[in-house]
């Protein structure tokens, strides 16, 4: 039978149990747990051979609600059927039927991720939001992200375009969004961590916009690697994903499932924090 290439869009919550989204053969990661199931569901007969390619990668504790991947199979997918034997963290929501020759990750015109910060109570610390979102906006267009990505062993091109660098505030979370054709390797996480010491008053305007000019590489801890979400992958108006009501579905309970879970956890320690015994 004739095979034909199918994009998938999937989401993943990261945690402890995954070292990260890439396979990995001595290590549980997303990637390793979406080919099982694909193996399993006979969708494919083996790894090698099944033309599988993820859009992008991730550490670990990142979470994604709309990354891609793709494979070659005799069938069109029921993401049901594959999300069945699935963890609940992990899931399969929308596909396409594209060309054999398509690549989830070059072919994508860009990324879109989200990072959360949670305020601390303002005694704690107060962050200035106007010097943040100039910051923001100093990120924005080309430049050499070098000193804002993690160092690599070999010489890569660490120039990108920054289609978008954006903050905005809702309650006491800061939200922030990127978005380009590619990102360098802990460039978000890195650039998080100096756009939060602008907000603090560690780190000059003028000192972080330095940073785009200094040949020199400047080593530093990225920010949380658990805020970061990759939201979505763009591929252009051509390409028409087709929404699986019951898997989407299934995505939205397990959301709804944490979201209920850590609130009543969030209340728990903030009753304990600041309420006295009596």
């Amino acid at each position: 039978m004739e095979r034909k290439r199918y994009l998938i869009k999937f989401y993943y919550i990261g945690s402890e149990k995954y070292f990260g989204s890439q396979r990995q053969s001595k290590f549980e990661t997303i990637e390793n747990q979406i080919i099982r199931s694909l193996l399993e569901r006979n969708y494919i007969k083996d790894i090698e051979n099944a033309g599988f390619e993820v859009a992008s990668r991730t550490d670990k504790y990142v979470s994604a609600r709309g990354s891609c991947f793709s494979f070659l199979s005799e069938r069109a997918p029921i993401l049901m059927e594959v999300n069945s034997v699935l963890p609940r963290d992990i899931g399969l929501w929308a596909f396409s039927e594209v060309n054999n020759d398509f690549s989830s990750r070059f072919n994508a015109l860009f990324r879109t991720y989200k990072y959360i910060f949670v305020l601390p109570e303002p005694e704690e610390q107060d962050y200035n939001l106007k010097a943040m979102k100039k910051a923001c906006k100093v990120l924005g267009g080309r430049h050499d992200f070098l000193n804002f990505s993690k160092r690599e062993k070999k010489n890569i091109n660490t120039t990108r375009d920054l289609i978008l660098a954006e903050l905005n505030k809702d309650g006491n979370y800061l939200i922030f969004t990127f978005k380009s054709q590619a990102f360098l390797r802990q460039q978000i996480r890195r650039m998080i961590a100096k756009i939060l010491e602008v907000g603090i008053g560690t780190l000059a305007i003028k000192e972080f916009t330095n940073l785009l000019n200094i040949e020199d590489y400047i080593s530093y801890q990225p920010a949380d690697p658990r805020g970061l979400i990759l939201w979505d992958i763009f591929y252009g108006n051509n390409i028409r994903f087709t929404i699986d009501p019951g898997s989407y579905e299934r995505m939205m309970n397990y959301f709804s499932s944490q979201y209920c879970k850590f609130s009543l956890k969030k209340k728990l320690f903030s009753i304990l924090q600041h309420h006295d015994i009596s």
